[in-house]
């Protein structure tokens, strides 16, 4: 493939503007010469912001698939359409790195993952905070057997009063749910990754709608509507692996509590155990002592930057060009992002049904 990658960004709303179009100018090797949105002036906008001056703008997403100039697209679109533009995109001969999560529905992403198959090309899923460097510390250390057998780990993903009230994020059927799709995405991913751990055996969950009902609510971004508050508040679950493992999942845009944390995890292995809880701590026991070693991660960064300067989104462009351009393999494979999708999807069954979903 070519030095310098033409990429067409599907959906240029705030996911699209406030990361990956920032990321990808910042690269040398990339050129942003197509944008594609419902809203033609919101694609004309980010084209005078992010295009190359030949750089065309379209309403219709199946214009930017026909043109063979392009190497890869970019979905920044509403979870519902996730699968369909991906799949389209990899059977047109583009590469895709699609926005979490990888699809509303585990069906949706099983097609994902058999196109990218049948296809030969790359489909990257955006959990750019894998790339965060706690994450990429705490990895290396799990990798290196520091921690031992994780068999406990607990995936943060609490607001307190942040629930997002643009777009259509509060539009069960367009998202497929609220927080726990959203921000618990990511918290699972990140546990999931850290373990190591890909093989789920049952599930028992519960979403709550308890505060979304509220008139005039405090928030982050201005009250919600409660009319339009469609999806969870909040959810919660118990997720055991065929290995024996356990993890309790956490997630709210609305909640009740001062325990706030996102994207996080805490893990707890045979040998030690680490948490994300105001910094990257490593805990454990040496000659019958406990102990607590915080992790200075302001000394250097990974291989390619030095200090705090780089941001995670900013990494993770890199590394999705660099394995265009020289074949290096995906930090997330699509078929990891699919466990994380069965396994959202059988918490809301299991909070539907009120019982526990067992995979086979």
């Amino acid at each position: 493939m070519s030095t310098v990658i033409r990429i067409g960004i599907i959906g240029c709303g705030g996911i699209a503007n406030g990361k990956h179009l920032p990321a990808l100018a910042r690269l040398k090797q990339v050129n942003i010469v197509a944008f594609c949105d419902i809203l033609p002036e919101k694609a004309q906008e980010a084209k005078e912001k992010y295009g190359t001056p030949e750089a065309v703008v379209e309403t219709d997403y199946l214009k930017l698939l026909a043109d063979p100039t392009i190497d890869a697209i970019h979905v920044c679109t509403p979870n519902d359409s996730h699968a369909e533009i991906s799949i389209a995109a990899l059977e047109a001969g583009k590469h895709v790195m699609c926005e979490k999560p990888m699809a509303k529905t585990a069906a949706d992403a099983r097609l994902m993952v058999e196109a990218a198959k049948r296809t030969g090309k790359k489909l990257n899923i955006g959990y750019q905070n894998r790339y965060r460097a706690d994450s990429l510390y705490l990895k290396q250390i799990c990798e290196d057997g520091d921690l031992g057998e994780i068999y406990y780990a607990k995936a943060h993903a609490i607001r307190r009063r942040a629930v997002p009230t643009w777009g259509v994020f509060l539009d069960e059927e367009k998202q497929g749910g609220g927080p726990l799709i959203d921000i618990g995405t990511h918290a699972l991913d990140l546990a999931l990754w850290m373990m190591d751990n890909y093989k789920p055996k049952v599930v028992l969950g519960k979403a709550y709608h308890k505060l979304s009902s509220m008139e005039n609510a405090a928030n982050a971004w201005g009250p919600w509507d409660p009319e339009k508050f469609t999806v969870e508040d909040s959810a919660f679950a118990m997720i055991m692996m065929e290995n024996g493992a356990s993890i309790v999942l956490e997630s709210s845009w609305a909640l009740n509590t001062l325990d706030i944390d996102e994207a996080k995890v805490s893990l707890s292995g045979t040998l030690a155990g680490a948490d994300m809880k105001g910094g990257l701590r490593i805990n454990g026991e040496k000659h019958s002592k406990l102990y607590t070693n915080e992790i200075n991660l302001k000394a250097t960064g990974v291989a390619f930057y030095e200090g705090e300067s780089a941001k995670d989104s900013d990494i993770e462009a890199k590394l999705w060009i660099d394995s265009l351009i020289n074949g290096t393999e995906l930090t997330v494979k699509p078929e990891q992002a699919l466990v994380v999708s069965e396994i959202l999807e059988a918490i809301y069954e299991s909070s539907n049904t009120g019982k526990a979903v067992y995979f086979n």
